[in-house]
């Protein structure tokens, strides 16, 4: 079957499209094709962009996307976008959610309108859970009211990584539009892993021996035991559980903060950034590029790819024939 064309907004470092793509390894498992081949991409980032470019060998168009005509973009089938999520993270307090209100939350009118003069088949779209409550609820069905009017019926979800094989507990919410002519009712991939004592757990993607600059002081430690009985700092992983959520702050990760770290022995840690990229699912020899800063904040802004795999490919199914 020929390959399915996939246009990719907000691309980052290419989470989203090693899913897409499939054929890959991770933890001893292979995902196959899903007969799609990205032919063209888009992020702001610059340093994302190199990384896309080291795996992909494609050169994203690092204009802001508003500035993209739509007519620009060569011929695809699908249309993704993990429009930017800053402002309705539920992290985002300071300052307070702004949602559609801000400009990074309107960025999603511009997928809608490359939907509306492009039609491609079908539409992939992805945000943070706190998209949901944003606005007082009021943002989220705007989102979809949009969607909806540039010609898709709609499918959202939310799903969690960990119930796909990643060792991350990372809620997303997935929304799927298929062009209203297809007549197309798409179904969401069931969970694989139902129990959530069987998730993967943070042990299988942790390294054995890291570079001592990974280690937190004597220092830095004990100004956490002084606040950790009234702050609650010090978010130590449970090696055999998934990791809580990474972000995309992580090489300035704390211990007096909420992001995960490591305890090992009587010492703190933070994470790697391949470990960071196993625990977003990203196979081994997705090639890591730029400054330690800049991997932390692709890989943290990521979308998990063997989770974005199971829907890829239940989209794919879906298109065949069509």
């Amino acid at each position: 079957m020929e390959k399915l064309k996939v246009a990719s907004l907000f691309c980052g470092c290419g989470g989203t499209d090693v899913g897409l793509r499939g054929n890959f390894d991770f933890l001893g498992r292979h995902y196959d094709s899903n007969s799609m081949e990205i032919v063209y991409a888009n992020d702001i980032d610059d340093n994302a962009c190199s990384i896309f470019r080291e795996n992909f060998n494609i050169a994203p168009d690092n204009r802001d996307i508003r500035d993209v005509k739509s007519e620009e973009l060569p011929e695809f089938d699908i249309l993704t976008g993990g429009f930017p999520c800053q402002s309705f993270s539920i992290i985002a307090q300071n300052p307070k959610r702004l949602g559609v209100k801000d400009e990074r939350g309107k960025l999603f009118f511009e997928m809608c309108r490359i939907l509306r003069e492009r039609q491609p088949k079908c539409f992939i779209a992805e945000n943070v859970k706190g998209i949901l409550t944003a606005n007082k609820k009021s943002a989220f069905p705007l989102i979809i009211k949009e969607f909806e009017e540039s010609g898709y019926d709609v499918q959202y979800r939310i799903l969690n990584a960990a119930a796909y094989g990643v060792p991350q507990k990372r809620e997303r919410v997935i929304m799927v539009g298929f062009r209203k002519d297809l007549g197309i009712h798409f179904e969401f991939p069931d969970a694989e892993i139902e129990n959530e004592e069987n998730y993967l757990p943070l042990r299988k993607v942790v390294e054995k021996q890291v570079d001592e600059k990974y280690f937190f002081s004597e220092r830095a430690v004990a100004g956490m035991m002084r606040k950790r009985e009234s702050m609650n700092k010090g978010r130590a992983q449970d090696m055999d559980k998934p990791c809580n959520t990474v972000g995309a702050h992580l090489a300035k990760v704390s211990l007096n903060s909420t992001d995960p770290v490591l305890m090992e022995g009587s010492r703190y840690r933070r994470f790697t950034p391949r470990e960071v990229a196993r625990i977003q699912s990203f196979p081994d020899e997705f090639t890591l590029v730029g400054s330690e800063s800049a991997q932390y904040r692709a890989l943290g802004n990521a979308i998990p790819p063997v989770m974005f795999w199971h829907v890829a490919k239940a989209v794919s199914e879906r298109l065949q024939g069509v």
